[in-house]
């Protein structure tokens, strides 16, 4: 019980955190309840041109975290959206294939640098995220669908 009400609690932070106007750097949350990040482990961000060349190489999954509401209002081609606020978001991380090459996004950048500490906690070697988020993507004209 007590597990699920830090998943709620963690799954609402990082929602409020990305939803809000600003495009503040990610907050310090778990890599997963009861599991911190690596020491080792660091979040790479990359800017909108850079996260565009990353979504073109072959193999890479293109993984948006905002809610479904906000996926069905506007994303990058070809994402696959797995919402990190919601509880069952570790479960859904860890039947990707940890192996792949990974660029995530969400609305400002705060979910999506959370999201790629968690699936680092959970083995995924090979994940950047898009610094500002869609907004900075949208800003540099590169197309939504």
């Amino acid at each position: 019980m007590l597990g699920l009400v830090l998943a709620v609690v963690l799954g609402l932070g990082l929602l409020a955190a990305c939803g809000s106007g600003a495009d503040a750097p990610a907050p310090d949350a778990p890599a997963a309840v009861g599991q911190a990040a690596p020491a080792s482990a660091e979040v790479v961000t990359l800017d909108s041109e850079a996260f565009r060349a990353r979504t073109e190489e072959p193999g890479v999954v293109v993984l948006d975290v905002r809610t479904p509401a906000e996926f069905a209002e506007g994303h990058l081609a070809g994402a696959l959206n797995l919402d990190a606020s919601a509880p069952d978001f570790d479960a859904q991380v860890a039947a990707l294939d940890a192996g792949a090459p990974y660029a995530v996004y969400c609305r400002s950048g705060a979910r999506s640098a959370a999201a790629v500490e968690r699936m680092q906690a959970a083995g995924f070697t090979d994940v950047e995220h898009l610094g500002g988020g869609i907004l900075a993507w949208q800003d540099a004209g590169l197309p939504v669908e």
